[in-house]
């Protein structure tokens, strides 16, 4: 792969999530959090603001929030959380919720989310049910937050039946993917965030898929040039999809590619932290790919040429070696069945005909599903 890209930070990029009057702008690029306080200004109606971020956040980010916001002399009311998938649950949310209460918060108030997706999810929950509504806005500190959870108003929290099992649409008023933040993250969380970004390009961009295949080192090491491109191609194709498909009867499905797979792993590792999300992605991705080849949908080459990519950029696109588990065919099954996207029964998946035709496959055969994911598994 090429990693011969921009050594200069490009211009900021603006990305607008167009949904008629809750619309709002993605910012993108290094430096994005310097336009916090002339966005964040008209928003308030009193000069404070609540920040919702997680313990290792807060260590590496809070001075640069701070400083983002000095100019505009307000006053941040902070509260951190572990971090953790496992910190997307219902007495954390009690606790914000009464955090908020404890402050007299009302719907004039603004909530930013300073973290990524775990924060981003649980903090646009409590926006949502925080008198009904109140305005909160995003800046995602991980690669896959700014590509994907941070854009399109999904915001939950998990039980023990299921990942993201409860939750509402609620749009942010604002995400800042300022590309700077990524800079301390480590290697391993950035390529769970660069599985989102290859998702892009397998639903309907094949061109951006051959331009990963080129680049992708570039993204990983954070090139600004490539790093800028990336986030900003994810999120124009998401804002298309969202704008079209807000919530999730048709089109935005197409989202999820990947994830059947990927959430009955994380389920079935307990969303213990040996296995990320992107990470749980990926296997998915790749998992989607061979089981489309094997029912005749998928070309094989095509398959060949995502497993290839996954694996030249150090994420795994295969079950079996995976810490954790344990993972068997019945149990991965069992648990698709649970997944939110199941309706009546039926069990959806996103296949593609070929890298950038992805599909919605409505009703999944689970038996042949199961049957596959044996082979997968080495099971006898």
């Amino acid at each position: 792969m090429d990693t011969e890209v921009n050594v200069t930070a490009p211009p900021l990029e603006t990305v607008t999530v167009d949904l008629e009057d809750r619309s709002y702008d993605i910012l993108v690029g290094h430096g994005a959090l310097d336009q916090l306080a002339a966005r964040l200004s008209p928003m308030l109606k009193q000069p404070r603001v609540f920040v919702l971020t997680d313990e290792t956040v807060e260590r590496m980010h809070r001075h640069r929030l701070d400083e983002a916001l000095k100019s505009t002399g307000v006053k941040t009311l902070w509260k951190s959380l572990t971090p953790g998938e496992k910190t997307k649950s219902f007495s954390n949310l009690e606790g914000i919720l009464d955090w908020l209460l404890e402050a007299s918060a009302d719907r004039s108030d603004v909530l930013i989310a300073l973290g990524g997706g775990v924060i981003g999810d649980i903090t646009g929950l409590a926006a949502s049910l925080m008198k009904r509504g109140m305005k909160f806005v995003q800046v995602p500190t991980t690669l896959l937050a700014q590509v994907d959870s941070s854009v399109g108003g999904k915001t939950a929290v998990n039980t023990p039946r299921g990942k993201n099992s409860i939750g509402a649409f609620y749009q942010p008023q604002l995400v800042i993917a300022d590309t700077a933040l990524l800079e301390t993250l480590p290697a391993r969380e950035l390529r769970a965030g660069y599985a989102e970004i290859v998702k892009y390009g397998l639903i309907n961009d094949p061109d951006f898929f051959a331009w990963l295949e080129e680049h992708g080192e570039a993204v990983l090491a954070l090139d600004p040039g490539a790093i800028a491109h990336a986030v900003a191609t994810s999120c124009r194709a998401k804002a298309a999809i969202v704008a079209e498909d807000e919530r999730e009867t048709g089109v935005r499905a197409l989202l999820n590619l990947g994830h059947t797979f990927g959430h009955a792993l994380e389920a079935a590792n307990g969303y213990a932290p040996d296995l990320l999300h992107g990470e749980a992605v990926a296997i998915g991705m790749a998992l989607a790919f061979r089981y489309g080849a094997a029912q005749g949908i998928t070309p094989q080459p095509d398959a060949d040429r995502v497993t290839a990519h996954l694996d030249a950029t150090g994420l795994q696109s295969a079950i079996p070696g995976r810490q954790g588990g344990p993972y068997t065919a019945a149990r991965l099954v069992e648990l698709m069945q649970q997944d939110k996207k199941a309706s009546g029964g039926r069990v959806p998946l996103i296949l593609a005909r070929g890298i950038g035709q992805s599909y919605i496959h409505p009703d999944a055969d689970l038996s042949q599903v199961e049957a596959f994911l044996r082979t997968e598994l080495l099971e006898g």
